[in-house]
């Protein structure tokens, strides 16, 4: 049964993975993109790993999609054929992953790891939630605030940039 969801969460991620790039439109790309992260976030809870499913959602289809499509919106993009001309070297690409993953899984096999019950949520007594949130803020608190400072000059940045001449007021760069 874990087989078959990894499967379908596998095949709907390469499929939206490829519409991503193979469609003409930047929305429906966004939305291909949107369901690939969902997807990936489904992967996640069948690894037991619910808090990154969690952060997968709102970060990456929460925000960084909205940041995406705020960006294909602010530059106005119309549709570009020479993107598609390339065509022939992603096939190939493609097709040589897939050939080169094929080899892996015949040479390998299907093995499954050996996991005790009632231990896939949790590392040492304590949930994959707890131990996330004990390192980050712990450890690794002064680097996860340096990058909150950064996000947030890079947003003030970005909103002066995008900001329209409406009064005279904006600042010219």
């Amino acid at each position: 049964m874990e087989q078959a969801f990894f499967f379908y969460f596998a095949f709907v991620i390469a499929v939206a993975a490829v519409f991503v790039v193979a469609v003409r439109n930047p929305i429906y790309s966004a939305l291909s993109l949107l369901i690939m992260f969902f997807h990936v976030a489904g992967l996640y809870v069948t690894l037991n790993a619910e808090f990154l499913a969690a952060v997968q959602i709102i970060v990456y289809a929460g925000a960084i999609l909205v940041l995406y499509l705020f960006v294909v919106m602010l530059l106005n993009l119309r549709q570009d054929d020479r993107y598609h001309r390339q065509w022939p070297m992603a096939a190939a690409v493609g097709s040589t992953l897939v050939i080169e993953a094929i080899i892996l899984t015949v040479m390998k096999g299907w093995t499954s790891p050996v996991v005790a019950p009632g231990t896939e949520t949790t590392v040492g007594g304590i949930s994959n939630t707890a131990a996330i949130g004990d390192v980050l803020y712990s450890t690794y608190m002064f680097p996860f605030e340096v990058a909150s400072l950064i996000l947030l000059v890079a947003m003030i940045g970005a909103i002066l940039l995008a900001k329209k001449d409406i009064g005279g007021d904006a600042p010219q760069l």
